[in-house]
């Protein structure tokens, strides 16, 4: 089958050389096709058929270069478990190009493990087969949940082993992304003092994803200030999900406010607000209850990158970062209570309902409820379908205690209980992409038996509605099931 055209337009591919460096993929062995995103391909106006093709898979798997695609690493640098490293770069990613979908929105197709860069650091800039599944369940899970987020367009195998803590099959990830440009894209040329390279990005990053801003007397205090409210409203989505990044270094915080790098991450079940899924984050530095704080630690890097734009005078540019970096603790602790209120079927929350929210968490956290069946069990409590939920979540005692409280709050709202159950069912979901079932479709999928992984792909896709047929797919880890650290592949 013939490549169709696809309507590639670089925009990244145009910036000064030293922002990237330019080469192609690296051929692999033998192939195979894992899955096709169909509803995202329609969205980007891509053949489907033809991308499950022998054709398609070739280039998904870096085997050939499509018409219009201009291939390259991109250069950045970061924060990783905050120590700072001036030279990161895609060690194992290479932007294909970028299309404009059916609406004229522009998207990266980043296709990842697609061999070694410039930036691998002798690495073989390979992903093994477990991540790229991990990655694709996970980041459609967070999409289908209403998240920001990259999407998995698709996935295939290479027919080669990449050597981690054993020998894995290697499988390469394509992923869309509204962009990669991030924190650390700005701290690369920070610290260079390259303030041309600084002025060049921060007028393609607000012509791309802000171009509301286009005009602004202070156009890096504007960027700095969209970019602040994303980040707090994305952060707060992560909260209400029990979501847990695992890898929040500043190299992968998107300006475009999207969820990336689904490595070392789960969903919390049951509920501490301590939980620490990453292998490699032995301090509980982007623990659950941490994120909040380190999104606003990440934005005054940002600030940092954008200091000499701001303003020529660095005492009045420090000024005007400090005010805007201000706002982010209310403007995340009104998006969290917004969602709060969403979750707990309220119109909103009122100044004294804290000691409600709070008998909750602590609730939560004394009964080691599962996160998202107890928010769920608040749905349908009293409601037609609780007798479904009843063999797989019962409220324990603290949380069975806390619920008369909350039943007079609701009281007090006077919203018809249908009504009220209607928003909490789009807001508390059923199914999840759970740690423990993740594990069992990549250890089944590396035996040859991908029935599990599209299975579990088609139903967190549709997290909200409750289907008996699935209630292995709903309910939490038994004890030796659980899987408590994930791994970030590289």
């Amino acid at each position: 089958m013939n490549a169709p055209a696809l309507p590639f337009d670089n925009s990244y591919a145009r910036l000064p050389a030293h922002f990237y460096a330019r080469l192609d993929p690296t051929p692999v062995r033998k192939p195979g096709l894992l899955r096709v995103n169909r509803p995202l391909c329609a969205a980007l106006g891509i053949d489907a058929d033809w991308l499950a093709s022998e054709a398609g898979v070739a280039v998904i798997a870096g085997n050939a270069v499509p018409e219009g695609a201009e291939p390259l690493a991109a250069a950045y640098a970061g924060h990783q478990f905050g120590q700072y490293n001036p030279q990161l770069g895609d060690g194992r990613a290479l932007l294909l190009g970028e299309l404009l979908d059916r609406e004229g929105r522009r998207f990266d197709i980043q296709l990842k493990g697609s061999g070694p860069t410039p930036w691998s650091r002798g690495g073989d800039g390979r992903a093994p087969l477990g991540p790229v599944l991990r990655e694709y369940l996970v980041s459609e899970g967070m999409y289908a949940l209403g998240v920001p987020t990259t999407r998995a367009l698709a996935a295939v195998t290479t027919g080669e082993r990449v050597m981690r803590d054993g020998i894995e099959p290697g499988a390469v990830l394509a992923r869309v992304a509204s962009s990669h440009i991030r924190v650390g894209t700005f701290q690369y040329f920070a610290v260079r003092g390259d303030r041309e390279a600084l002025e060049t990005l921060l007028g393609h990053v607000i012509k791309r994803h802000y171009p509301d801003l286009a005009g602004a007397g202070n156009p890096a205090l504007a960027l700095l200030e969209a970019v602040i409210a994303r980040q707090a409203g994305l952060i707060a989505s992560w909260q209400h999900l029990g979501f847990i990044h695992g890898v929040m270094n500043t190299d992968n915080m998107l300006l475009c406010g999207e969820t990336v790098d689904y490595g070392p991450c789960a969903f919390m079940e049951a509920f501490h607000p301590e939980t620490v899924f990453s292998s490699i984050d032995h301090g509980g530095r982007y623990a659950y209850q941490n994120q909040p704080g380190i999104a606003h630690w990440n934005l005054v890097r940002f600030a940092e990158t954008l200091l000499p734009l701001l303003h020529d005078g660095q005492e009045e540019a420090i000024a005007l970062a400090q005010e805007a970096l201000g706002t982010f603790p209310r403007l995340f602790s009104e998006a969290h209570a917004a969602g709060l209120a969403r979750k707990l079927g309220l119109r909103a929350l009122r100044p004294d309902d804290d000691d409600l929210v709070e008998g909750l968490f602590a609730a939560l956290a004394e009964d080691g409820a599962d996160f998202t069946l107890a928010f769920r069990h608040l749905t349908e409590f009293d409601g037609p379908d609780a007798g479904d939920f009843e063999g797989l979540f019962q409220a324990g005692n603290a949380l069975s205690a806390w619920l008369p409280r909350w039943q007079e709050r609701l009281a007090a709202d006077g919203e018809d209980p249908d009504a009220r159950r209607a928003r909490q069912r789009g807001a508390n979901p059923v199914f999840i992409p759970r740690n423990h079932l993740v594990q069992a479709t990549i250890e089944a999928a590396e035996g040859g038996d991908l029935a599990p992984f599209r299975r579990l792909a088609e139903r967190v896709a549709e997290p909200w509605t409750w289907d008996p047929a699935d209630a292995d797919l709903a309910r939490p880890a038994r004890p030796e099931e659980q899987v408590r650290r994930t791994f970030c592949g590289t």
